[in-house]
């Protein structure tokens, strides 16, 4: 199955929101079997939507719409595909007594436009959107297939898991298999790397078929198989778990769509132990992607953002001449991430100190380069460790990558003591 997505907008066209819903939208899609094809992403105009809608029908057999079913008149997706497949357009009664409702029970005088809402096509079955007031369509007419969703991904993913899902899988996936998948998630390794390590299983794929992407400082694997049932998925899935595992142990930390930090604070609350960090550069980076996770109280003892010369001094007894003077190693120094790592860690009487210091640029600092950076792990009882980076990007691909580098070292050591 052929899919296409058209993002309907004019806020999208001129740059003032990012179209996040594709992304979801086109692993969502090809986690269950249907390759997304192509990607449109057309203003609030009812003739070049309805030309977006003619073009997509020859050539994909599902075609997906996020967006453009609000209460507004430029709210025109379901105007323009009702023109297309000449269909003509009705209130849901369910969607209305739900609008209804809502503005009863605030005791707020409903304005009329907000029965566009309740506007679905004649044939189709109407999507209940459990997170806000459009309701949403789906319409199976002369083979070809086609969902309308909301456009705030607020409303959409659970329209999405809730509603379209099921429909695809009773309308268009009939004689399909389920597909069942698994994500294998990496640190300390860039994209290119790992899939040169994993380069003959990814070339010789046929079941189950690999898929890695990256994000900041993190590459994830996606494993896809076709089976009757989760056992026989699990047994597959396993089993290619078990190759790219022997690769790849020093780097794959997980097998579930979980970030680093996740990882960390459970390892850490299973094991007893607790942290405390200094930050330069990341500016608290790194203790904002560790307090993101529920439980992170119990590892946690505290951190200091220590951007200013001063505060490394004042607050984390660096050394004045560590930091000032014509032979001073400067802040940016594998020195200063030392003493800021031991420091912090007495601070907080923690099991880890964690400490970042770098130039995230764009200019230089200490007549030293944007992107190198010092990363330090004290643990009590043990020697510092120190690491350079070499970071290229901008200002925030150096904190984020910062961030997960010294996440990547903790995890490492973590294995190690596990």
């Amino acid at each position: 199955m052929k899919a296409e997505i058209i993002a309907v907008g004019t806020e999208l066209l001129l740059g003032q929101i990012v179209n996040t819903n594709a992304r979801y939208l086109s692993r969502e899609l090809a986690a269950i079997g249907i390759d997304v094809y192509f990607q449109t992403v057309v203003g609030d105009n009812l003739s070049r939507l309805s030309e977006a809608i003619r073009i997509a029908q020859s050539r994909a057999d599902v075609i997906l719409f996020s967006g453009g079913i609000g209460p507004t008149q430029d709210d025109l997706t379901k105007d323009a595909l009702a023109d297309v497949l000449g269909r003509k357009l009705h209130i849901d009664r369910l969607a209305m007594d739900k609008i209804e409702g809502f503005f009863r029970d605030r005791n707020v005088t409903m304005t009329e436009n907000n029965r566009r809402q309740a506007i679905v096509i004649e044939g189709g079955t109407p999507l209940a959107n459990e997170t806000g007031l459009a309701a949403g369509n789906a319409i199976s007419d002369n083979g070809k297939h086609y969902v309308v969703m909301p456009g705030p991904p607020k409303e959409l993913i659970p329209m999405f898991e809730q509603e379209v899902k099921p429909w695809l899988f009773q309308h268009v996936l009939t004689e399909e298999m389920p597909i069942y998948s698994r994500m294998l998630k990496f640190a300390g390794i860039g994209e290119s790397a790992l899939e040169d390590r994993l380069l003959d299983l990814i070339d010789g794929q046929t079941d189950p078929t690999i898929a890695p992407y990256a994000s900041e400082g993190e590459v994830t694997v996606r494993v896809s198989t076709k089976a009757p049932n989760e056992g026989e998925a699990k047994v597959k899935l396993d089993a290619m778990e078990v190759q790219i595992r022997e690769r790849l142990p020093e780097h794959l930390y997980a097998n579930e769509d979980v970030p680093i930090e996740y990882t960390i604070v459970t390892m850490m609350a299973d094991m007893g132990l607790t942290l405390s960090a200094a930050e330069s550069c990341t500016g608290g980076l790194v203790m904002q992607s560790l307090t993101s996770i529920p439980g992170s109280a119990a590892i946690l003892k505290g951190g200091i953002v220590c951007y200013s010369n001063e505060m490394k001094e004042k607050l984390l007894n660096v050394p004045h001449d560590y930091l000032e003077g014509e032979d001073a190693p400067g802040a940016v120094s594998p020195e200063v991430a030392k003493v800021l790592a031991e420091q912090v860690r007495m601070i907080g009487d923690a099991n880890f100190g964690l400490a970042v210091t770098g130039v995230a640029g764009p200019g230089y600092s200490e007549r030293k380069p944007p992107g190198l950076v010092f990363i330090a792990l004290a643990e009590r009882g043990k020697e510092t460790e120190i690491h350079e980076l070499r970071i290229n990007g901008n200002r925030e691909t150096v904190r984020i990558r910062s961030t997960k580098s010294i996440l990547y070292r903790l995890w490492r050591k973590l294995v190690e003591l596990d």
